[in-house]
């Protein structure tokens, strides 16, 4: 079930029967609404500008605002945006936007008493965000997506479900919301309802969306322990890939959607000799030439990927095959890959144990970057050819600025 409201800046009025389509000029004065589209019709696909280098509004709202004690705030949500060049936190009184190189805070938004955001989706680099409420109190009801439109400083629209969200991807024309066992794809013009996808039980959210404007491609849990589902929608393919045994812990794709990589709960995937590891992130580089891990072992590990792309979609399976700088990779039926260890990886960074961390690609040649649910910000850099230890470019903690390198 899915409501559409249109609403004032402050956060508590009462929402009217007008929807305001969230992708009409982000960065101009708002002009009034658009006719709606039609029921077969999309949006503009410039709507949203293709301007990597666009950035937030400073505008403030000032009835949402707190002036908040100095008591520590409570980290509840870390995530990258599409590009990884910027990254969202959720905490118990708002949320923060930062950019990532250079790092610097872009903007806050933080609301009166105790309001938890437990989730922030970005879309790319532009002023519409989703947010889900969190923590002991959160912001939203916790079965709720809210549209929020920091241009206007206002909320532009609402979904409701009848069970919690667990997690929210935004393409430029597609948002998708993930359930426990449930997928919901609306087009982001009207909020209309496009496909419902059934999921085994899923309460990390996972779920991955294509960037590339001609090919929507969707990768999620599929109805069985271990298996993955990948919805081709240009080509109405629906396609089912056993990736493991037991559940799967997380999965990334490449930029092109080309490639797939999962990580299994038994750390099949991934392994630290024979100490099994928890995987918490993966992550290629732009151009696939790199796959980055993080796990519960405090390292995040660099691999180098040589794919053939003769090979790759193949039925036949490829045997490793090492390259100069010591990886090895099995590519079998396009997924990516059945199996490698660490001793494999090119490069490594060591983190303090005990957060977790979530690692992308930084926008720098050969940079890694890491954040940590402690709030930690790490970039880092690895050379491709001797790897080895990375070498620490700067660090800063975004929940206590006042710690920095």
């Amino acid at each position: 079930m899915a409501t559409l409201s249109s609403f004032s800046s402050h956060p508590s009025s009462t929402p009217s029967s007008n929807f305001v389509s969230p992708m009409l000029q982000p960065f101009l004065e708002h002009q009034g609404s658009q006719p709606d589209p039609g029921p077969d019709d999309e949006p503009p696909f410039d709507a949203v500008p293709d301007n990597d280098s666009l950035e937030f509004s400073s505008t403030t709202n000032n009835s949402a605002v707190a002036n908040h004690n100095n008591d520590p705030i409570k980290l509840l949500h870390v995530s990258f945006n599409q590009d990884h060049g910027c990254f969202a936190i959720g905490t118990d009184r708002g949320f923060r936007i930062y950019n990532c190189d250079p790092f610097r805070e872009l903007f806050r938004r933080e609301f009166d008493g105790n309001a938890g955001v437990g989730a922030v989706e970005m879309l790319l680099r532009c002023n519409i965000l989703a947010l889900v409420g969190g923590g002991d109190s959160p912001q939203y009801p916790l079965n709720k997506v809210m549209i929020w439109d920091d241009h206007q400083s206002r909320y532009i629209g609402e979904l409701s479900f009848r069970s919690e969200v667990r997690g929210v991807r935004l393409r430029r024309d597609r948002i998708v919301v993930v359930l426990e066992q449930k997928i919901f794809v609306y087009n982001f013009g009207d909020l209309k309802l496009l496909h419902q996808i059934e999921t085994i039980a899923n309460p990390k959210g996972l779920c991955a969306v294509s960037q590339v404007p001609v090919s929507f491609v969707l990768v999620c849990p599929g109805l069985q322990k271990g298996q993955i589902r990948v919805e081709h929608y240009a080509s109405k393919r629906t396609k089912f890939i056993m990736a493991h045994d037991s559940r799967i812990a997380c999965f990334a794709l490449s930029q092109d959607a080309n490639l797939l990589a999962t990580a299994s709960s038994k750390g099949t995937l991934v392994r630290r000799g024979a100490d099994r590891a928890d995987i918490y992130s993966l992550a290629f580089s732009a151009t696939a030439q790199w796959l980055a891990v993080s796990s519960d072992k405090g390292t995040v590990h660099v691999f180098s990927l040589k794919v053939n792309p003769g090979n790759v979609g193949s039925d036949r399976s490829n045997s490793p095959e090492p390259n100069p700088s010591g990886s090895s990779l099995s590519f079998i039926k396009g997924v990516l890959p059945k199996y490698f260890s660490s001793k494999w990886s090119v490069a490594q960074f060591r983190l303090p144990e005990g957060s977790q961390y979530i690692v992308a690609f930084g926008h720098q040649k050969n940079t890694v970057v890491v954040l940590g649910l402690d709030g930690s910000f790490y970039r880092c850099e690895f050379d491709p050819v001797t790897g080895g230890e990375m070498m620490q470019l700067e660090y800063h903690n975004f929940v206590k600025p006042e710690e920095a390198f």
